[in-house]
């Protein structure tokens, strides 16, 4: 039974990923992304193709939302962290979280510092 206990909690602990912000440089517009909140929810889209006010709809209100657009438009939209990364930095983003389907959410809590851990499965929005 103990093994059994061991090795269900060693395969929940290796299915979400880490995310470590001193290693990812996030752009906003006029600064580099630092993590301040202790949970965020992680919206990543393309505001070329998603509308980004019907997209927030499907976001609970609890918590801050940083938003990663890969169509790298640099606004300020108000309760949202909005944030751009360079092409290798999506490419790595989505390879590591195994994203297949944009706009997804997810939501990521403090582990250390600013490594931040997936607190939620992938959740793809309507759009």
């Amino acid at each position: 039974m103990v093994a059994a206990f061991f090795f269900y909690y060693n395969f929940k602990f290796k299915e979400y990923k880490f995310i470590d912000f001193s290693k990812i440089t996030l752009y906003t517009k006029q600064n580099i992304f630092t993590p301040k909140s202790n949970e965020y929810y992680l919206l990543l889209f393309s505001s070329k193709m998603e509308n980004l006010p019907y997209l927030l709809k499907q976001i609970p209100k609890d918590k801050p939302v940083l938003a990663v657009d890969f169509f790298q438009k640099r606004v300020n939209y108000p309760n949202v962290i909005y944030t751009t990364a360079g092409i290798n930095t999506i490419i790595k983003l989505i390879q590591y979280l195994n994203i297949y389907n944009v706009p997804v959410m997810l939501k990521i809590k403090r582990y250390h510092k600013n490594l931040y851990k997936q607190d939620s499965p992938l959740r793809i929005l309507k759009e």
